[in-house]
């Protein structure tokens, strides 16, 4: 009931979704463990059940793309579930030249290698200290790399505020696709993923003595560094004398509503500083 509105950069569709009956946002949540517990292990199986599960698989990658924009991840786990289809099943819709035999070496070779490397992987998951994001192999071929370990119920967002004086008036720093000013449409971004937009959602959850990079964020502001000026859709000054940052919380607005967000301050999660303030700092 939470995903399509708390997810890193929601979507045009992204409302539609949100907006589903409870019953629709539990079935795909069932759907959702079908595809990655049970359809995986289909793959093993007779010919017909492997391409009924690769195409469920594809099916609900489909459907996050569609839902959100969570940048190359679903877009790539699509690409080696094509392998689901023989050439039989392939051949009406594209043209399929015969398996090479040194191809058919290849495959078995690196399915081997997969194999063996994968055992660690296995273990961790399920061992009751699993280590999450963690690899296994000096390359990193085989990993435990999760996208999210949970889903939010609620949806803070980081707003970067400029101004001339310390006591305002204050005016927001727009990014391209994540949430901000509550008029704008929702934007399709995927396959590509904003890194800034990305990171700033991760930073929402947390703190400042936990993200200082956002401080570095801030001090290139006020140096009026044209390369991250370029990451902003809007940029209210070039620079400014003060920079601050809120934390609000954000939900989309209702469908009879000219608005797609509303919004709650929550606090203010980095006083205003200058350049004079940050130099003061350093010294």
């Amino acid at each position: 009931d939470f995903h399509f509105e708390t997810q890193p950069i929601p979507n045009a569709l992204s409302p539609l979704f949100h907006a589903l009956p409870h019953g629709v946002h539990a079935a795909g949540v069932l759907f959702n463990h079908l595809a990655e517990l049970l359809l995986p292990l289909c793959l093993l199986g007779p010919r017909k059940l492997r391409a009924l599960a690769g195409l469920g698989m594809i099916v609900f990658q489909l459907i996050l793309i569609f839902s959100g924009n969570l940048s190359f991840l679903n877009w790539l786990t699509i690409v080696p579930l094509l392998a689901s289809f023989d050439d039989e099943q392939l051949r009406a819709s594209v043209e399929i030249r015969p398996t090479a035999r040194l191809h058919q070496r290849v495959t078995i070779a690196l399915a081997v290698v997969i194999g063996a490397l994968s055992i660690a992987p296995v273990l961790n998951m399920l061992s009751p200290r699993q280590a999450m994001n963690a690899g296994f192999d000096p390359l990193m071929l085989v990993n435990s790399y999760g996208a999210f370990g949970s889903v939010g119920r609620e949806r803070p967002e980081l707003i970067l505020e400029g101004a001339m004086a310390e006591d305002g008036p204050w005016e927001a720093y727009e990014l391209p696709y994540k949430p901000g000013d509550l008029q704008r449409r929702p934007g399709v971004v995927s396959p590509l993923q904003p890194r800034l937009d990305w990171q700033l959602w991760f930073a929402a959850m947390s703190q400042i003595e936990r993200e200082p990079w956002l401080v570095y964020l801030v001090v290139e502001l006020l140096e009026g560094n044209d390369e991250v000026q370029r990451l902003f859709a809007h940029v209210p000054f070039d620079p400014p004398k003060f920079v601050r940052i809120l934390r609000y919380r954000y939900r989309f607005a209702p469908s009879s509503s000219d608005a797609y967000w509303v919004r709650d301050r929550v606090e203010l999660y980095l006083r205003p500083v200058s350049r004079e303030m940050l130099r003061a700092l350093r010294r």
